[in-house]
Order: C-alpha cells, then structure tokens, then sequence
C-alpha cells in the first residue's frame, strides 16, 4: 500500500542486501526489502560460491605492477578492459592504480580479514538457521598452478600465515589424492583449508531471504523508481507504491551509485564483469572443491547445475554488449582438467561493484541521516555479504559493529 511505513527499507536483495535485512529484523527492527527481481537473482546467483577465507589481498595490490604488461596487451584471461570505457573512467583507473603500494596494501587486508572473518561465522550460522546446511561443503578450495611456481605459492601461504589463516601446500601427488577425479596437470597447489563453499549461491541467498520472511521481514519485488528525503525519514518511490521508513539502506550492487546521483552522490564505482558456464559432470570423474587454475585465471567448482567455470575480470560499462572471449578462452582449459559434458543453459554475466581501493562502502552516508550505505564488495560479495549486513543493522541500531568498519566508511569517496 503507499505510504506504508517501517523501520528499515533494504534496498536490493543480493546477499549484501538480504544480510541487512535479516540482520536489521534481529534487532528487532520492522524490515521492508525491496528489488525488482527475486532474492539472489542477479551478480548473487552467478559467483563461485566459495566463503574464502583467505581473500584477504585486494586485486590491486603491488603484484599488479608485474603483470600490469600482460593486462596492457588486453588478450590475457586474466583481465580484458575496454579502452574507451578506460578513457572515460580515467580518474577511477588512477586511484585504483595508486592503490597498489606496499603502504596502502596491508592496512586493507587487515580490514578484509576482520570483515570476512565476521562473515564466515555468520555464513556458517545462518545456512544451518535457513535449513540448507546441506548445501555448505567443508572441503576447502584449491588454487593451483600448472608451472613451478612453488615460490608464488609460498609468498601466497605467508600472507595467509601472518592473519592466521590455514593452508597447505601440496604437490603433484598429493593434488592428486585431494582430486582423484581430475587429470593431474597441476605441479602445485596451495589447499586453503578453512574455506567452504556451497553449491548454488543464489539458492543460499534465497534460503537466507526466506528465513528473514519468516521472522515477519516483508519481501517486495518492485521496480525502485527514487529515494527522497521526508519529515519523518525517507520516501521510497517504487512503480506501483510509495514507501516511508526511517532509515533506508542502499544495497544495491553496481545499481547502487545510480540510485544516489540525484541525492549529489558521486560513487567512483567501477564494475568487474564476470562470465559463467555450467557443464553436465561425469559422476565417475567429479569434482570434490572449487579449484583457481592459477596459471589460466579460471575458476571451475562443482554445482547443483553441473561444473562452473568462471571466467577473469572484464573491466568494461555494466551494460555493455557482451563479449564471450575470456570464457572461450578457458573452457578449453579446463576440459584439460575435468571431464565434462555438453553446455547446460546459457553464457551467464553479472557485475560486481568496485570502489578504487577494493574495499566496500560500509556505514552512514556522509550528509544524510539515515541514509546508509552497503555495497562495493567486489569479486568476494558472496563471502562478505552476511558481515556487511550486520554492521549496518547494528549501527542503525546505535549499536558498534562486531568489527573495525573505519575502513569501510563511505566518506571516503563521497
């Protein structure tokens, strides 16, 4: 109905998103969530589905210098850039650039792994709460390398070291009695042992969703039109109501900076487009875990559907046509590596939202009272999103957060 009021109207229903919601509900908060698709339906459904613990080192961080030669060729898997989106987005690409110091690296990664830690307690709670703990596999993921790179492997097991994250590194045989069913094309590997993963994230975001209605969280599925500020808090303009709430929370991934222009917002949010495809498995030859082949900058991971692989970044206009290059250039990868069968359904892409530090928006937006802010997590959306959500359900509350957001707070870019 127009002008119903609540405590709360969560603005998107990724996994950012439905973590607020369900989280602001806890509280004790009434909760609207609105989008204009089902929960878990858009960059929630297409990611790896992997609760990483050790995704602690933003993408720009000083091994970026290294390899910045391969990326300018534009024909890496790795990472694709349009030059005129580049051209137009110069600013965005300098900041990001300027990240990617010693200095400016590990106070970001602190930030990162009291945020993911956070998240992953969370994750681990709420799957069995919502009844789909059956979909959370305790197996860790692999990322391996086909070369001898057991030096890049060790630099990546210290970093993880020094937060006190477990990992193991393996060798060929030891590769290959983790994953028998893959053909042993790897010479190392580093195990990341504390990390799970499930095998359909957007069925996970709906399971959460649904565990928040069922606590009285109303569910809205509805074009969002604006968000204006009222006497009594905000007005959200939908295309078939008006809603009033106090507080608003703006989650809605690389949609988000659109809803705030007009409120004078300039979001430097840039978008790493990502590609899936999903394969028929072969029983007698399966996957246990989701394995990063290093060397192919590709993801491949077992799921409800079938095997996903996953291609690199595509840093390009959230709208632009699609280019199926990087996902052409890895299938054959992975046919290297695991058995499958033909295409199921189609090429999937999807958006994830990047603030030119990596780090997401987490907190009050600078110049309006109740108007907060939750997006930006990049490639790790799906890890992060339970911890995102309860830092904002707790600050609405008056409450501290269950760790350091200073890092997060959006008034660094706005």
């Amino acid at each position: 109905m127009s002008g119903q009021k609540t405590d709360v109207i969560v603005l998107g229903a990724g996994i950012v998103g439905v973590s607020a919601a369900y989280a602001a509900r806890q509280q004790g908060l009434s909760v609207a969530l609105v989008d204009r698709r089902e929960p878990g339906s858009e960059t929630s459904y297409g990611n790896a589905g992997i609760l990483s613990s050790g995704s602690i080192s933003p993408l720009n961080n000083p091994s970026l210098w290294r390899a910045l030669p391969k990326y300018l060729t534009n024909r890496h898997a790795a990472l694709r850039w349009n030059i005129g989106w580049s051209l137009g987005n110069a600013d965005w690409v300098v900041r990001f650039l300027a990240n990617a110091v010693p200095s400016r690296t590990q106070p970001r990664a602190a930030a990162l792994h009291g945020l993911i830690g956070v998240s992953l307690k969370l994750h681990r709670d709420w799957i069995v709460k919502a009844g789909a703990a059956n979909r959370i596999r305790e197996t860790g993921w692999l990322k391996a390398w086909r070369c001898e790179a057991i030096e890049a492997a060790k630099r990546e097991q210290a970093l993880l070291t020094e937060f006190g994250i477990e990992s193991q590194l393996l060798d060929r045989q030891a590769i290959s009695a983790l994953e028998p069913g893959i053909v042993p094309v790897y010479r190392v590997g580093l195990l990341h042992s504390q990390t799970a993963s499930v095998d359909s994230p957007g069925n996970v975001v709906k399971a959460y969703a649904k565990m928040f209605a069922g606590e009285g969280g109303e569910i809205r599925q509805s074009e969002i039109k604006a968000i204006v500020p009222a006497d009594d808090g905000w007005r959200v303009v939908l295309d078939d109501a008006t809603l009033i709430a106090r507080h608003v929370v703006v989650a809605l991934g690389p949609w988000s900076a659109d809803i705030l222009r007009p409120l004078g917002y300039r979001v430097p949010l840039a978008f790493e487009r990502g590609y899936h495809r999903e394969f028929t498995p072969n029983p007698a030859r399966s996957l246990r875990r989701p394995i990063h082949d290093a060397d192919g900058s590709f993801l491949m991971t077992p799921m409800e559907q079938g095997i996903r692989v996953t291609s690199g970044v595509e840093l390009t206009g959230r709208d632009a046509p699609s280019s199926f290059a990087q996902i052409d250039a890895v299938e054959p990868l992975a046919r290297e590596v695991v058995e499958f069968g033909a295409q199921v359904g189609d090429t999937w892409r999807g958006s994830r939202p990047t603030l030119p530090d990596s780090l997401p928006m987490i907190g009050p937006a600078p110049r309006h009272s109740g108007l907060w802010l939750a997006f930006g997590n990049q490639h790790i959306g799906f890890t992060t999103g339970p911890a995102t959500g309860a830092a904002i359900a707790a600050m609405i509350k008056g409450l501290p957060p269950l760790y350091d957001v200073t890092a997060f707070a959006p008034g660094r870019y706005i």
